[in-house]
């Protein structure tokens, strides 16, 4: 369906960059979040100079990035907006009043409900006329049921208009089609609503593991973030609705970002190095402006090529009748790569340019590596070099969307008494939303990060004898990795039934078969929870005696 004139400028978010948007011919959804981020940038630095610890209290700091926050949320989304306050508030009751035994079960099971219905409703707003940037983040294009003709009048076609209302039975098909065969014209993916119950659901855990359980229950990772005591109302708002991370993230644990608001978050990490043996008469100041600089040239490296790659490779080819039929199966897997790295840019530019306004505000500092070079990596997203040449399935899987893996991690994969993995994918795929596609995408990662495993435990001590022999191993890893990567993100973009399946079998679902086979053929070495679990106490019985 054509778009229809001026749509680009409709949203429940500010109009007041409306003659921007028509300037420039871009929806005012992306003009509202860039702007936001932007903005934030300059904020941050102002935020670290001007509101640094040394100059003003913790509250006025919470105060501050709370109520910017919550103006960013209201210029971006409007009324929409009050999804996140419905959600924050509810849970900070929730915190209060529920027991501490319980109190991680009845946040995750609000929150991820209250984000489920969010995902579903979703697909009404979208086919009924709303262009917006909706609350679960995604920015939508192409709004309106589709046009309905009849013929009457003499043979004149009658259309109804976009947004008059619809028969029940209409209402049924249209939401059945959504099932089937969403719209997929999906430009930006930006998460406040998502990011919000990661946050609600990791403070709830942690909070558990302060309160609730015992030092000795703990692995050493839940031991170091567990909160002892509940957050105050200002606390809560300023964690959960700061401006750095309102609009695309990334979540962080409570205690990191309550030490960067009360000035501790850097010094903590300082006194892990021995200063005097590296000439220090006393601990250093590091400055986030050249690691800011860095990102912010990332950033715009990602929006070129987003702007000259992404919209000239559709994923939508790749199941094009005309191509399947005149090219052979290696060239299409060569094209799925090819789609598959132009999609990239968007995350790429979206996560890179949210860790750089948070470093521009001073949090987000990890340490010192080996040669001391001060790292600014807590908070993000990606690691682009990891990703592009990952030889793993899990290597991949863990430099993409990193803060989302360390939530599933510590929500999920760490507490699930069974099928850990499984759980995880699932969650994950829920998390993200409703449609099918996410579902084959993370079922599909299921079975190949299981078959990946069992290759690495069976055959790679068989490679490592020599450095050539390894470098060959190498780079047929890296290969199979990306494919396999392409193969299993294919359905998330395409988001439908139909699609998906097709594209599965103008491929012959060889990534699944091979899968299936490996799993039959090669004995597993599966590690059991249990087992982990030992060895994590282990690691912090064995921390607790260096203390002593």
């Amino acid at each position: 369906m054509a778009e229809a004139p001026g749509a680009p400028h409709r949203t429940t978010g500010s109009t007041l960059l409306h003659p921007l948007s028509a300037l420039l011919g871009i929806p005012l959804d992306q003009i509202n979040f860039v702007a936001c981020q932007l903005f934030a940038l300059l904020a941050a630095f102002w935020f670290r100079i001007y509101l640094s610890p040394s100059h003003a209290s913790s509250a006025v700091r919470h105060a501050f990035a709370t109520l910017f926050g919550i103006y960013f949320a209201v210029f971006c989304f409007g009324w929409y907006s009050i999804h996140l306050f419905v959600l924050v508030m509810m849970s900070y009751g929730i915190m209060n009043m529920a027991s501490i035994s319980n109190i991680h079960r009845y946040s995750f099971v609000v929150a991820m409900g209250y984000l489920t219905l969010c995902h579903i409703s979703r697909i009404y707003i979208f086919h009924y006329g709303i262009l917006t940037t909706d609350f679960s983040g995604i920015m939508l294009q192409r709004h309106g049921p589709p046009e309905i003709k009849s013929v009457g009048n003499g043979g004149q076609e009658e259309r109804r208009e976009e947004n008059a209302p619809c028969s029940p039975e209409t209402l049924l098909t249209l939401c059945v089609k959504c099932f089937l065969i969403p719209d997929t014209d999906l430009v930006k993916d930006l998460v406040p609503l998502m990011i919000i119950t990661q946050k609600i659901t990791t403070l709830a855990c942690q909070l558990h593991d302060g309160i609730g359980r015992q030092a000795e229950e703990l692995t050493a990772e839940q031991n170091r973030l567990a909160v002892k005591s509940r957050p105050s109302l200002l606390e809560y708002l300023s964690y959960l609705l700061n401006f750095m991370s309102i609009i695309a993230g990334p979540c962080s644990n409570y205690k990191d970002y309550i030490a960067f608001i009360e000035g501790r978050h850097v010094h903590m990490k300082l006194l892990e190095v021995n200063w005097k043996q590296k000439g220090y008469d006393r601990l250093p100041d590091p400055s986030p402006t050249g690691a800011v600089m860095y990102k912010l040239c990332i950033t715009l490296v990602s929006l070129i090529l987003f702007l000259t790659l992404t919209k000239n490779f559709p994923m939508a080819y790749i199941i094009d009748n005309e191509f399947l039929d005149r090219t052979p199966f290696l060239s299409r897997l060569g094209y799925l790569y090819v789609v598959t790295q132009a999609a990239k840019p968007k995350y790429y530019f979206a996560w890179t340019l949210a860790d750089a306004v948070n470093n521009a505000a001073g949090y987000g500092f990890s340490g010192v590596d080996e040669r001391g070079t001060f790292r600014w990596d807590l908070l993000s997203n990606l690691n682009i070099w990891n990703i592009e040449t990952a030889t793993s399935f899990k290597m991949y899987i863990e430099n993409w969307n990193i803060q989302t893996a360390a939530w599933l991690k510590r929500v999920c994969y760490d507490r699930a008494p069974w099928y850990p993995t499984a759980l995880t994918f699932i969650l994950s795929a829920l998390w993200h939303g409703i449609y099918p596609g996410y579902y084959f995408t993370f079922l599909t990662g299921i079975l190949i990060t299981l078959a990946a495993r069992a290759i690495r435990n069976n055959c790679r001590h068989y490679f490592l004898s020599s450095v050539p022999v390894k470098i060959a191993y190498d780079i047929v890893t890296w290969a199979v990795t990306q494919l396999a990567v392409c193969y299993t993100v294919a359905p998330f973009v395409m988001l439908a039934v139909e699609p998906t399946i097709k594209f599965y079998k103008s491929v012959y679902f060889h990534m699944h078969i091979l899968s299936i086979l490996v799993l039959l053929l090669l004995p597993s070495r599966p590690q059991t929870h249990s087992v982990r679990r030992a060895q994590n106490q282990d690691m912090l019985n064995s921390s607790k005696s260096k203390d002593k």
